[in-house]
C-alpha cells in the first residue's frame, strides 16, 4: 500500500505491475534527457552573442529536429504497444472473480462457485481495530491464491465506478450495463489495498478494496 511521504510507485505484486514500472522508468529517462537538452539550448541562447546576417535556411538541421523526435517516439511507441498487449492477454485462469460496483459498497461473487457472494463495506472508525486502515479496511476480504491466473469481470447497478489495485497494476471500469474483464497474476502474499478510482458521487472516497493473498495449499488447509 502507499505509505507516507511515498513519491514513487507501490511495490509490484504482480509481472504486470513490474513491467508497467519498467516502461514508467524507460519513459522517465527519455523525459529528463529531452529536458536536459532542450534547458541546455535555450541556457546558451540567452548568453551567446552569434549573429549570422545571412542566414535564410538550414535545411540539415531542420531535417535532424525532424528526425530525431520520431525516433524518440518510436522508442516509447515500441515498449508501450508490448505493454499494451500483455495487459490485454488472458491465458486460463483458476479462479473467476466478478466484481460489482454499488453506490457506495462493493459485491464479490466467486462464478466457480455456486453460493460465494458477499458485500465489502468500508469498516466504519468506529470499528476500527489498532490494526486498521483508516478509510482503506473493508469488513469482508477478497481472498485469492498467489501464482495463479485469476479473471475479474467488473460491473456497476448505478453509475461508473472503477475498480483499482496499484499494486497489482489493474484498473478496469465498471460500467453499468457492461462486463469488462481483466487478469493478474500475483506472485508473493500479501495484503493489497485499491480504491475507487472514478468519481461517483459524494461517498465516491468510502469504498475501498482490500485483497488478501496466500498460497494455495494454505487456502485449501483453511477450507
Amino acid at each position: 500500500m502507499a505509505t507516507w511521504s511515498n513519491l514513487n510507485l507501490q511495490n509490484s505484486a504482480s509481472p504486470l505491475m513490474e513491467q508497467i514500472i519498467f516502461f514508467h522508468d524507460h519513459t522517465l529517462i527519455i523525459l529528463l534527457m529531452i529536458t536536459i537538452l532542450v534547458g541546455y539550448i535555450m541556457f546558451n541562447l540567452f548568453f551567446n552573442k552569434f549573429i549570422n546576417r545571412l542566414l535564410l535556411e538550414g535545411q540539415m538541421i531542420e531535417l535532424i529536429w525532424t528526425i530525431l523526435p520520431a525516433i524518440t517516439l518510436i522508442f516509447i511507441a515500441i515498449p508501450s504497444l508490448r505493454l499494451l498487449y500483455l495487459l490485454d492477454e488472458l491465458n486460463n485462469p483458476l479462479i473467476t472473480l466478478k466484481s460489482i460496483g454499488h453506490q457506495w459498497y462493493w459485491s464479490y461473487e466467486y462464478s466457480d462457485f455456486n453460493d460465494v457472494e458477499f458485500d465489502s463495506y468500508m469498516t466504519p472508525v468506529i470499528t476500527m481495530t489498532p490494526n486498521n486502515f483508516r478509510l482503506l479496511d473493508v469488513d469482508n476480504r477478497i481472498i485469492l491464491p498467489m501464482n495463479n491466473q485469476i479473471r475479474i469481470m467488473v460491473t456497476a447497478t448505478d453509475v461508473i465506478h472503477s475498480w483499482t489495485v496499484p499494486a497489482l497494476g489493474v484498473k478496469v471500469d465498471a460500467n453499468p450495463g457492461r462486463l469488462n474483464q481483466t487478469n493478474f497474476f500475483i506472485n508473493r502474499p500479501g495484503i493489497f489495498y485499491g480504491q475507487c478510482s472514478e468519481i461517483c458521487g459524494a461517498n465516491h472516497s468510502f469504498m475501498p478494496i482490500v485483497i488478501e493473498v496466500f498460497h494455495l495449499n494454505f487456502i485449501n488447509e483453511y477450507m
